[in-house]
């Protein structure tokens, strides 16, 4: 996981937050489908249909976009500190999906 944080973005437009991002960079989240604990609402709908392909078993999303066509790689949609995910499949004993 990526952040960055847009300060000069925030001081112009943005309403005083008292606590706009509980997430730290290095955090990992795992889901079977279900948004995990940790994870806000407008990251999960961000990430939840690619995690839903990945799941049924697909991928390659946008052609050949990722390296490894079992993974993506997604922002939220928070223009002031926007946060970044690597996604990927695994199987349940943490392996990467081939």
């Amino acid at each position: 996981m990526h952040m960055a944080d847009y300060a000069d973005l925030s001081a112009l437009y943005e309403l005083p937050q008292e606590s706009p991002c509980s997430m730290s960079v290095g955090d990992v989240f795992e889901t079977r489908g279900e948004r995990p604990d940790g994870v806000c609402e407008s990251a999960w709908e961000t990430m939840r249909p690619f995690v839903e392909e990945l799941l049924s078993g697909g991928g390659s999303f946008y052609g050949d976009w990722m390296r490894d066509p079992h993974s993506a790689m997604l922002s939220c949609n928070d223009g002031f500190r926007p946060v970044s995910f690597y996604i990927e499949a695994v199987y349940s004993d943490g392996e990467k999906y081939k």
